[in-house]
């Protein structure tokens, strides 16, 4: 789209360096066309036509020479290039926020009769650049692939003529979107399991902070917007927009969406923050847009802090430029900043992830996370990024659940000794015992199948610890309940009729205070309860007086737990309300999903939410146009 405007031609084109997938491996390990590597499978079947076309073979000496192939909306091989290279440098934002290999979501296997038998690793997430003949761009858990559409413009727009086909492969924020959408599925799991308004709202806004900030790595952008806005980032600029052709071609008049503003009446107008918005909010998309802000809102003000002495040395002292284009040393200079600070802003997003609750997730417990994520790594906030994410969050109306006050020291998460002593277990209790060791060597290098083969066992050893003698005594302080007399609906193992734990175990390895090197555990447990919206059968089951069958939805409940492998103290437990045997917490779960809390209409518009559909990203994006009618 910006090809064909005069102004913003010279920034449409760029090139994303990405690892080199041949370097030392085996030439079955090398990077193959389609693009075919470690991570990414590129296959490029057009169903609404019947075509393949001809893979893309990025490993050619003639494209090496070249970056790759040139921008061509007509190339189906530059469309392979595109999303490979996005969807590769998104997961490096990851990895290196994480300090570990990015894993997809396992795939699930039941045998004949439908019952669980397994989950298997999933080396490769498919990309369809061609996949969908319709305005749409999705991620599929149960295909565990990225489906981009196309579609043809019939209306002119400012960026479209009539006949203009669109491909949603060749926006760099629908691909980045959808390839978080993925990475986050692969971290939690239940985040896609709707248990209050926020759930999938965040997993929409968590896609497009990493889409928006992935942009500030584009130097050629970035310094056109500053040298454009005078280095003021606040008003209307490419940098907040998601999506610019795909927006104005369905129809919005602009970007499908900007973190600053909207069109109104085909005038840009810029969103003032309302704390009481929130409350008012509750489409996914709609809601989660009150989240990117609150980020975007903390990114402006650290880049407002770190740029303020250069403003002064520019201006003499008085903060205000004079009339006319800024030098362009200065545009340089404003650039690197925001650079930076958005890089930090992406990176402390996805950290934050890894000190989130693995179920029933709010807007508040993702402040705190962030919060508390930073806070371990860097003991001072020399820039102001924490202040500036409760400040901004404060303003949106965003707080968290169960808290007196809003300053860092309220807001970070309790450490796993406090939180134990809280609970009546002796001090010392943060020490785990009896546990062992366990394998946590593995790093950026390391095979995925085998990081994900020890995971697995990590988790089976963990799970025998929580059994014993040493690791019960954590149950009530980790929100599980092991008790046999708990609710028949609670989800039991099948050889002791016990309540079952589901254990994700991972390692994290950042670089903090000092450039000190940080190593966590980070262990997810959660049980679930078939949950019934009708009270009379939840009752039976509930009893064991009705045999166990196809529950309407899960009602989860569970932890996080960060432990310190050195030591094998526990650093945090972060839990969510509740036991799976609390029948308030699960009442409030049911009535957010029937609809029946007064004052609120989720986005499940048509009653009771179907748990689990096919596809839930894929209805989430359709019904994106019918949420912005009703809002």
């Amino acid at each position: 789209g910006l090809a064909t405007q005069l102004d913003q031609t010279r920034v449409n084109e760029l090139v994303l360096s990405v690892p080199w997938e041949g370097e030392g491996r085996s030439a079955n390990d090398k990077l193959q066309p389609g693009p075919v590597g470690e991570y990414i499978e590129v296959v490029d079947y057009d169903p609404a036509s019947g075509m393949y076309y001809a893979p893309v073979d990025l490993d050619d000496l003639n494209l090496v020479a070249q970056d790759g192939l040139a921008p061509s909306e007509g190339n189906p091989q530059f469309h392979q290039q595109m999303v490979y290279a996005v969807a590769m440098t998104t997961i490096g934002h990851f990895e290196r926020a994480l300090g570990r290999v990015a894993l997809w979501s396992p795939r699930i296997v039941y045998d004949q009769d439908n019952v669980f038998k397994g989950a298997q690793f999933v080396r490769r997430l498919r990309i369809y650049p061609h996949a969908l003949r319709e305005a749409n761009a999705y991620y599929s858990w149960r295909k565990k692939a990225l489906l981009f559409g196309y579609f043809t413009v019939s209306d002119a727009d400012r960026v479209n003529f009539p006949g203009t086909r669109v491909f949603t492969c060749l926006s760099h924020d629908v691909v980045a979107h959808e390839t978080a959408h993925a990475l986050l599925d692969g971290i939690h799991p239940r985040f896609m399991e709707p248990t209050n308004p926020d759930v999938l709202a965040f997993h929409e806004a968590f896609a497009d902070i990493v889409a928006i900030f992935q942009r500030f790595a584009n130097p050629a952008v970035l310094q056109q917007e500053i040298a454009r806005t005078r280095g003021d980032l606040s008003v209307e600029n490419l940098m907040s927009k998601l999506g610019l052709q795909f927006g104005n071609a369905v129809g919005r008049g602009g970007a499908l969406r900007d973190a600053l503003g909207s069109e109104v009446n085909g005038e840009w107008k810029a969103s003032e923050p309302n704390p009481r918005h929130l409350q008012k909010t509750i489409q996914p998309h709609a809601r989660g847009a009150i989240l990117v802000a609150a980020v975007f809102d903390a990114f402006l003000l650290v880049y407002r802090s770190r740029v303020a002495d250069l403003l002064r040395i520019a201006t003499q002292g008085t903060g205000i430029l004079n009339n006319g284009a800024i030098h362009p040393d200065l545009v340089s200079r404003l650039a690197g900043e925001a650079a930076k600070s958005a890089e930090h802003v992406l990176q402390l997003c996805i950290r934050a992830l890894d000190y989130c609750q693995p179920i029933d997730v709010t807007f508040g417990d993702y402040l705190r996370a962030i919060i508390t994520a930073d806070s371990d790594l860097y003991c001072e906030d020399s820039f102001g990024y924490r202040v500036a994410f409760i400040d901004a969050f404060r303003r949106r109306g965003i707080y968290p659940r169960g808290i007196g006050g809003v300053s860092q020291d309220s807001l970070r998460w309790p450490t796993g000794a406090e939180t134990l002593l809280d609970d009546g277990l002796p001090h010392g209790s943060e020490k785990i015992a009896g546990l062992g060791r366990l394998n946590i060597d593995w790093n950026l290098e390391t095979n995925r199948e085998k990081v994900w083969d020890r995971m697995g066992k990590n988790a089976s050893r963990i799970r025998e610890w929580l059994h014993g003698k040493h690791g019960s005594k954590y149950l009530s302080s980790f929100g599980l309940t092991l008790d046999e007399t708990a609710p028949q609906s609670v989800y039991r193992d099948h050889y002791t009729n016990l309540p079952k734990v589901e254990i994700f175990a991972r390692t994290t390895i950042r670089r903090g205070y000092r450039d000190s090197l940080v190593t966590d555990l980070v262990v997810e447990m959660t049980q679930w309860r078939a949950g019934f919206y009708d009270p009379q059968i939840q009752a039976r089951v509930d009893s064991g007086e009705h045999a166990r069958q196809r529950p309407d939805f899960k009602f989860r409940r569970g932890c996080t737990i960060l432990i310190d492998p050195g030591d094998m103290s526990i650093r945090h437990i972060i839990r969510t309300p509740g036991t799976v045997a609390d029948d308030r917490q699960f009442e409030k779960v049911r009535a957010f999903l029937v609809r029946e809390n007064p004052g609120q209409d989720n986005a499940f518009h048509a009653g009771p939410c179907e748990f689990w559909p096919d596809e839930d990203i894929l209805q989430l994006h359709r019904n994106y146009d019918e949420e912005l009618d009703n809002a």
